[in-house]
């Protein structure tokens, strides 16, 4: 029987090596800086970069937000997807819709590429058609999570991929002491994906945390 070896733990300098590894999109310094004056958390480099590959990989054409913020996400999320591709993002706030566009037009990102639509997600994603997406990237509501896998499940096309952003929650989803609402519901969305025979998911330690899992 081989031996089992127990996983190396990264150390901090390799954990912030590994976040920066890749160079950040024009324009997403700035949007960070707005993110944190409006009291946004932007999505971190190392799962930024992630979610570019994970597009370019897909060839994505088109692809779901949940939580605009800034654009930080979604400009990752454009830089791999397929030339062509539309992205659609929601955001209850048009303040921060209004402050995406600006990152938008700061990167390059052509008026064509993206859709943004203000609204609570929960009544927005019922009104998308069904089996028409590559990639459902959620970073919204942490207790609406399971609902929106529902919605997630719908749009996504066979062999699309789900990502749910802060599936770490600042270190306490690991730790069943904590059982705020918010950590609550990303431990049983993370159970629930593992658990459901139709995905392929895994749990990956960039930024916040990415919970992915792709529909058989």
């Amino acid at each position: 029987m081989a031996e089992r070896h127990s996983p190396v733990t990264p150390s901090a300098a390799s954990w912030y090596y590994s976040e920066d590894f890749v160079s950040e999109p024009a324009g997403l310094s700035d949007a960070r800086d707005r993110a944190r004056e409006i009291g946004v958390a932007a999505i971190g480099p190392g799962a930024g970069a992630y979610l570019r590959f994970l597009a370019a990989l897909l060839d994505a054409k088109a692809v779901v937000e949940v939580g605009t913020g800034t654009g930080v996400s979604a400009v990752w999320l454009l830089a791999g997807m397929n030339p062509e591709g539309v992205l659609t993002s929601v955001d209850v706030e048009a303040e921060h819709q209004r402050q995406a566009r600006e990152t938008f037009a700061a990167a390059g990102v052509p008026l064509s590429r993206t859709r943004l639509i203000t609204g609570r997600a929960l009544d927005v994603l019922p009104r998308l058609a069904d089996a028409s997406y590559d990639i459902v990237f959620i970073d919204g509501e942490k207790t609406e999570y399971d609902a929106l896998l529902d919605q997630a499940l719908r749009l996504l096309r066979p062999g699309g991929v789900v990502v749910f952003d802060n599936s770490l929650w600042h270190d306490q989803v690991a730790d069943p002491a904590h059982r705020d609402p918010q950590t609550v519901a990303l431990r049983d969305v993370g159970n629930r994906v593992r658990e459901d025979e139709r995905l392929v998911s895994t749990l990956l330690p960039v930024s916040d945390g990415l919970l992915v899992a792709v529909v058989r």
